[in-house]
């Protein structure tokens, strides 16, 4: 027995707006179906009337360069992102963390918009847009603008568009330049179980002799509700030189500002801690590594 009755395939915007307004909230965008093909079956979200698969219209899967901004169609799947030579080479974290999402069918047809409109803190390339500082562009109630991304989220599972009556339609951000670079890391269980227990992404920037770090975004998912920001470690490392005992008390301020929850699903709050202090001592040199050398080689990208 089929779980919806109709399944639309619009080719442009205002077509699957008309489609959704159609339905008077009887309908849902589905792109690659990863997320929400499992939500319907297992009954945690009730069976549409119809389906409005949006990977048809024309710009959601494109990668698009514009000068030092990169753009992403909403459509974009992780298989296209892996293998993007601009990503790779300028934002780098994305690479890393879209590869190593599910296995090589899901990264298949798995889309980057997807994961954000299903609004989950824990998604790996949410983690990294937050961290490439990120736009969203949507459009929400008839008005088409760009937010943001994580104003995308407002709560876990909730997103800030009507997936019934809105649409999310891509991405942009800065690529990065001279003295920036990326990177993402991730611990997950070891049975084989693709759910992260943390993921850490960084942006960073050195000064020209590359001793010092400028500048450095930092987030760390999940430890809050939705997608958020490490500011109090991010303060901490802004200005000093590139070392060791830098990152050692990066750490520290980690340990005493962030707090993740115990998770049925994933670990312990004090695991977890702990895990937040491993990453950061992987990710931080890594990051500053790829600044100071302009050399960016992704690593574990579908190895997981």
């Amino acid at each position: 027995m089929s779980l919806w009755n109709h399944y639309y395939t619009p080719s442009s915007i205002d077509d699957a707006l008309a489609l959704l307004a159609q339905y008077e909230g009887r309908a849902r965008v589905i792109a690659g179906g990863t997320d929400l093909l499992l939500d319907i079956r297992q009954g945690h979200t009730a069976p549409p009337e119809a389906l409005i698969d949006v990977t048809r219209i024309q710009g959601f899967s494109d990668i698009r360069q514009e000068g030092d901004t990169l753009h992403l169609g909403a459509g974009v799947t992780h298989t296209q992102i892996v293998h993007s030579d601009p990503i790779t080479a300028r934002a780098t974290c994305l690479v890393e963390s879209c590869g190593v999402v599910g296995g090589p069918q899901v990264r298949n047809v798995g889309t980057l918009g997807g994961n954000v409109a299903h609004a989950l803190p824990a998604g790996d390339g949410t983690t990294s847009l937050v961290a490439l500082d990120a736009d969203a562009e949507i459009v929400q109630q008839g008005e088409r603008r760009w937010v943001p991304i994580r104003e995308m989220y407002l709560g876990p599972g909730v997103s800030l568009l009507d997936s019934t009556r809105d649409l999310l339609l891509g991405f942009r951000f800065a690529l990065a330049g001279k003295g920036e670079a990326s990177a993402f890391k991730r611990i997950m269980r070891p049975q084989g179980v693709a759910l992260p227990i943390l993921g850490c992404a960084v942006w960073m920037k050195v000064d020209d002799a590359g001793e010092r770090i400028e500048d450095v975004r930092i987030c760390i998912g999940p430890v809050d509700r939705v997608p958020t920001r490490a500011d109090a470690v991010e303060a901490a490392l802004r200005g000093t030189l590139i070392a060791p005992d830098s990152f050692e008390h990066a750490v520290v301020v980690a340990r005493e500002s962030l707090h993740p929850r115990t998770s049925k699903f994933r670990a312990t709050a004090e695991y977890r801690v702990e895990m937040v202090e491993t990453l950061l001592r992987r990710v931080l040199p890594l990051a500053a590594q790829r600044a100071r050398t302009g050399e960016a080689v992704p690593e574990g990208v579908g190895l997981e």
